[in-house]
């Protein structure tokens, strides 16, 4: 991947093609790379926090580990090099502009080998970088044939789940790392000419309950190795995951980190709140992942006349919550963080602060949205939505 220095904007911007390209290329900021918490990027945290969020920490640290290593070995079934790994890390996070996250994935991208500059290497990085930053900015622009694509240029089924969890998994991490300079009072240092995300259009959200169905052949249990029983026996209990589970078991080891990230954040009681539910439902909405908003309507005991309000779009819901001043905060919190991570800012968690939202709460909320996002973009590139079958 040729990286080209583009005037007015960051090094880190680069090419799709394959090319030589000098040894002495090195991103803007080669310190990037040297960090010790991989997550938050050396974000500064009080030893309080340490504490009381260290275990979603210690998992999402661990689901970093596994799908972003430095060095992987590729085989026939695997064959996601670390070069495409960091490469669509870096594309995500361009996508979502969070200035911190683009330098480091560009300083460890720099040093690795890249693909020879053959057509067929070319064609599959194109469709790897084309289909990544699609399912991270615009999600409903994928389709069966972008998946279809990926299969045709060498993907395995296995390289496919892992290379959607990337995607899926650095846009939680920005989320949650603009959450956190948020409360630091950190500035946002959003760039000119990046566009905010564009809410899915509301033909997709009808009244009626829709079912995911996978679009890739998910495990079978009579093949399925015991690591992969056992991240099943960690995600199968959580509604949430329940019916991708099974093809996410293609890489356990992702799973089992997703699995546990789902439920210290939403199954901690046996009934989730509903200001949990008003943070899946619109993450969903802006995202496009119809199966993930019906199975949170589904759940939701809160005004009846919010679902609705959600499906018929931005004003609706603006005339909605002009009487509901606590969901008003969170919703224009989620969805400047949903659509536009590089713009938020201190003050989107004000609102919230004043509507009683301690500051644990109020980025528990919002890194819940990270978390909901994630899991939107895996149903969205790794299947359908189709009505739900009445019994």
């Amino acid at each position: 991947m040729e990286q080209r220095r583009f005037s007015g904007k960051s090094h880190w911007y680069h090419e799709t093609q394959s090319s030589l390209c000098p040894a002495d290329v090195l991103p803007l900021v080669p310190e990037a790379a040297q960090v010790e918490d991989r997550f938050l990027l050396d974000l500064t945290l009080s030893e309080a926090q340490l504490i009381v969020e260290a275990p979603w920490l210690d998992a999402a640290r661990a689901a970093s580990d596994v799908l972003l290593p430095d060095s992987i070995h590729v085989t026939r079934l695997h064959t996601l090099s670390s070069y495409d790994r960091l490469s669509t890390a870096l594309t995500v996070a361009q996508v979502y502009g969070v200035q911190r996250l683009c330098n480091h994935y560009a300083a460890r991208l720099a040093p690795q080998p890249g693909p020879d500059s053959s057509r067929e290497s070319n064609r599959r990085l194109t469709q790897i970088t084309q289909f990544a930053r699609q399912l991270a900015s615009q999600p409903t622009l994928i389709d069966d044939a972008a998946l279809a694509q990926l299969e045709e240029c060498g993907l395995s089924v296995d390289d496919i789940v892992s290379f959607t969890q990337i995607i899926g998994f650095v846009g939680f991490q920005a989320r949650a790392i603009a959450v956190w300079q948020a409360q630091q009072g950190l500035p946002a240092r959003w760039l000119p000419g990046i566009n905010g995300q564009q809410d899915a259009e509301p033909e997709l959200f009808t009244p009626h309950s829709a079912s995911w169905q996978p679009g890739l052949a998910p495990v079978e249990m009579r093949y399925a190795r015991p690591e992969q029983l056992e991240a099943l026996s960690i995600s199968q209990p959580l509604r949430t995951l329940r019916d991708i589970a099974w093809l996410l078991a293609h890489d356990d080891r992702a799973l089992s980190y997703l699995s546990q990230l789902t439920r210290l954040f939403w199954q901690a009681t046996s009934q989730l709140s509903n200001d949990a539910l008003l943070v899946i439902m619109l993450t969903a909405r802006i995202n496009g992942s119809a199966a993930c908003f019906s199975d949170a309507v589904a759940s939701w005991q809160g005004d009846a006349g919010l679902p609705d309000a959600m499906r018929n779009g931005e004003r609706a819901l603006n005339a909605w919550s002009h009487n509901h001043p606590r969901e008003k905060a969170i919703i224009q919190a989620v969805q400047l963080l949903t659509r536009a991570p590089d713009r938020f800012s201190a003050a989107q968690l004000q609102p919230l602060y004043e509507q009683g939202f301690s500051e644990q709460e109020a980025l528990r909320l919002l890194v819940g949205a990270g978390l909901a996002g994630w899991i939107n973009r895996l149903k969205i590139g790794l299947g359908n939505t189709a009505p739900a079958l009445t019994p």
